[in-house]
């Protein structure tokens, strides 16, 4: 008989983690293998999503203390 494997799945502050570190460009292959096996779709657009929001209110606050007078 043949076992079925089990997916385990991962919590979404696992996900904004892997998100974040994606940013930056700082992944390991093993990390992305272990991701693409635990993390849900769903997370990792709602993650992604955080992310870009608290970028972009960074960079608008860097310049408006860029310009200011």
């Amino acid at each position: 008989m043949a076992e079925s494997k089990k997916r385990r799945t991962s919590s979404f502050l696992y996900s904004l983690k892997a998100v974040l570190w994606s940013f930056v460009g700082l992944r390991r292959k093993s990390d992305f293998e272990t991701d693409a096996e635990k993390i849900k779709p769903l997370h990792i657009v709602i993650a992604a999503l955080i992310g870009l929001a608290c970028f972009i209110g960074l960079l608008i606050t860097v310049v408006k203390f860029a310009v200011e007078k």
